[in-house]
């Protein structure tokens, strides 16, 4: 089906600096052996043969309910890996431990997605479409699942996204089996754009990723800058995928004279701050706000203690929990951030209920039943919860860790949070309160 476009309301502002600490509704990587502690590497050394992926994808089932991910090991995102990889397994083993689906354990099978330079995830796609995958969960960055959308979608299995942002989701045709529990960037660009405002900056900067999810904050961000009576002290600065230069577009931004700047990329944020600091307009000089795709407690160490100090960001969903933490730690106790881990976790929760909940394995009826098990049922919060009252003939509305998720038939969450953050002098950040946001 073709996804019907909705549009984002933010509603309850909560935090401190204008924006109060909100209360949250929810808290905040293994091929066939699932008994590693991490993820192993794609194995890119053969093509797939046509055989191999006639052989699966076929969107019937076969009774056991096996997920693929096909989340960033390697790439400009692969930060994002570890905690997306480890929500995946920890609610594989809450599901396998409460019973399973259908009476059998769920199987997963880990691969990378790498990034829209290399073509790893069509292969690492055609490779668990050949083992049968009923569902797909990844890719993290929105301009790698829109090349693998239609070959995972058109072979009748599920994909749902922990992390895609773009816009272009929300009405894209893709045989309604295209999900995500990361709300779209018209949320997170309304809200960022309402801080910057709150803070008082008035002519801001935007430096941009060229691509899906660059582009697609970018016009979000700009247009509620605007709408709060800030303007853009220049058109957009875009770079393109790959660079490693970043001397020309830190000129324009100086040049541009902003007293803000928002960074929208992934890890290759970390050589534009570099060069940034070289130019004299760093963080310390230029209030600089960050976004989900560059938002890390990881990727900015190597840079001079206090850079980042005072610094804020964006992060769709709730603050993560402490109690979440550590079950995410018991799975991988390298974690140094936990990026989209509740995400992860929710959307490997709601395949399951949703397959319980049809009675079946097949890609095409799960992906019919994901939108009713979030909403306008009982509520729960638990696998364990939710199946028991399936079993009861109930219908179930799943709140999950990463918030209350109440899925459109457009594949999108309809209420969301969107944490905000601030730097320290470690160069590291912590949360300083979060937007609530609807879509109509």
């Amino acid at each position: 089906m073709i996804r019907r476009a909705r549009t984002w309301r933010a509603v309850a502002v909560l935090g401190v600096a204008g924006l109060a600490l909100a209360a949250c509704a929810g808290d905040d990587d293994d091929a066939a052996d699932e008994d590693t502690d991490a993820p192993p590497a794609a194995d890119t050394s053969e093509e797939p043969t046509d055989e191999d992926t006639a052989a699966g994808g076929s969107g019937e089932g076969d009774g056991v309910l096996t997920l693929g991910t096909l989340l960033p090991e390697t790439g400009s995102l692969a930060f994002l890996g570890p905690p997306e990889f480890a929500g995946v397994e920890l609610a594989v083993q809450e599901i396998n431990e409460n019973g399973g689906v259908l009476g059998q354990d769920v199987v997963k099978i880990d691969s990378d997605s790498g990034d829209t330079t290399t073509d790893i995830a069509t292969q690492s796609a055609t490779r668990l479409l050949g083992e049968g995958v009923d569902a797909i969960i990844g890719a993290a960055s929105s301009g790698v699942s829109l090349t693998v959308i239609d070959q995972i979608t058109g072979a009748g299995v599920v994909q749902f996204s922990p992390a895609n942002t773009s816009p272009e989701f929300t009405d894209y045709d893709d045989n309604g089996l295209y999900f995500r529990t990361a709300p779209s960037d018209v949320l997170q660009g309304r809200v960022l754009g309402d801080l910057i405002v709150q803070d008082g900056y008035l002519n801001v900067a935007l430096l941009v990723r060229q691509d899906s999810y660059g582009s697609g904050l970018a016009e979000n961000v700009q247009l509620s800058l605007e709408a709060g009576g800030a303007a853009l002290a220049a058109d957009a600065i875009f770079y393109p995928e790959g660079t490693s230069d970043f001397a020309a577009q830190v000129t324009q931004v100086a040049e541009a004279a902003p007293d803000a700047v928002v960074l929208i990329g992934f890890e290759e944020t970390s050589q534009i701050l570099s060069e940034m600091i070289a130019q004299g307009v760093g963080p310390d000089v230029l209030p600089t706000y960050f976004v989900d795709g560059n938002l890390s407690n990881t990727n900015y160490t190597g840079l001079p203690e206090g850079t980042l100090e005072g610094s804020k960001g964006t992060l769709p969903g709730s603050e993560v929990t402490e109690e979440f933490q550590q079950r995410l730690l018991e799975v991988d106790p390298d974690l140094a951030g936990f990026e989209y881990a509740p995400e992860s976790y929710d959307a490997a929760i709601v395949i399951a209920l949703a397959a319980i909940a049809a009675d079946s394995d097949a890609g095409v009826d799960i992906g019919a039943a994901i939108p009713d098990v979030t909403r306008d049922g009982e509520k729960c919060t638990t696998f364990a919860d939710c199946v028991a009252l399936l079993e009861a003939g109930e219908d179930i509305d799943y709140d999950g860790v990463s918030g209350p998720i109440e899925m459109s038939d457009a594949g999108d969450p309809t209420e969301a949070f969107i944490g905000i953050y601030q730097y320290g002098a470690d160069n590291t950040y912590t949360s300083i309160g979060s937007q609530a946001g609807t879509l109509e």
